[in-house]
């Protein structure tokens, strides 16, 4: 089984690189690829609880990431220091993930048989 790594490094705001990011990852899965994803950057901003995109022009793609387990992606990263630079906490998230350190990120690149990048 292949295994892919999806990296979100951009926000939320004023573009569709997560919501790309995400379809991917929920379409590769559904092809019994095993999806990976990694949050790091201004992508942690894609896991912030009470957004709402719709008010500035975007679709809510945000509350899909529930649906993750569905998918079987149960592999969810955020990177420490990455919520460390904007002043965020893990209880600020609404999804489930797990926090790892930017060692741990380099590995579970170096790990996958794909990365993208979003």
């Amino acid at each position: 089984m292949k295994q892919l790594t999806i990296i979100f490094r951009s926000s939320p705001a004023y573009n569709c690189k997560g919501r790309e990011a995400l379809d991917l990852a929920m379409l590769s899965a559904s092809f019994d690829q095993h999806v990976k994803l990694i949050f790091l950057d201004e992508g942690v901003f894609n896991l912030l609880k009470g957004q709402s995109p719709e008010l500035l022009g975007g679709k809510d793609y945000l509350s899909t990431l529930k649906a993750l387990p569905l998918y079987d992606i149960d592999d969810v990263y955020v990177c420490e220091h990455s919520l460390s630079v904007n002043l965020l906490e893990k209880n600020e998230l609404f999804i489930d993930c797990i926090l790892v350190t930017q060692q741990r990120i380099r590995t579970l690149i170096n790990e996958a048989d794909e990365v993208l990048i979003f």
